[in-house]
């Protein structure tokens, strides 16, 4: 396989994304228009600082029932970010780094070497590729005799 990561990559401006200082208001109301579960947040640099899953506006409210509708409300979303979850990968990634990412989320983030985000690849985007790629070279099975097993070698990406 020759691709890199812009084969697969679905650039920043055909990507949803939200910025870090909207009110939970104002980001809550463009995540259900949006009708995604998660989504990436950038700050007005450009820089990536995590994703949000519509999950973490319910989970921010359940753990802080001492707070007023209104300081909710005004809160920026860049506070209730989760930096651990989906991380971005560099625009320099391997494809086994890539494939293993898109293994554990969605969408993989991707920045370049300033941590600017460029966009992201999904998992549908990377499966669509490998069934048609597998199906191109559906004769081109072999069978391993140690195992006992038919191998698509396409299929093992390396």
């Amino acid at each position: 396989m020759q691709q890199n990561i812009f084969f697969f990559l679905q650039n920043k401006k055909n990507t949803q994304y939200l910025y870090g200082n909207l009110s939970f208001a104002e980001a809550l109301s463009l995540f259900r228009d949006a009708g995604y579960t998660a989504t990436p947040v950038i700050d007005y640099q450009g820089h990536y600082l995590g994703s949000i899953t519509e999950g973490d506006f319910l989970y921010y409210i359940a753990d802080h029932p001492d707070l007023c509708h209104e300081d909710v409300l005004e809160l920026e979303i860049s506070e209730i970010v989760r930096k651990d979850f989906m991380p971005a990968v560099s625009s320099s990634v391997s494809m086994n780094e890539l494939f293993q990412q898109s293994l554990e989320q969605n969408y993989v983030p991707v920045v370049d070497d300033r941590n600017i985000f460029i966009g992201i690849v999904t998992r549908k985007t990377i499966i669509s590729y490998l069934m048609k790629e597998a199906s191109l070279h559906k004769d081109n099975y072999f069978y391993n005799q140690e195992r006992k097993e038919t191998i698509n070698p396409f299929l093992h990406v390396r």
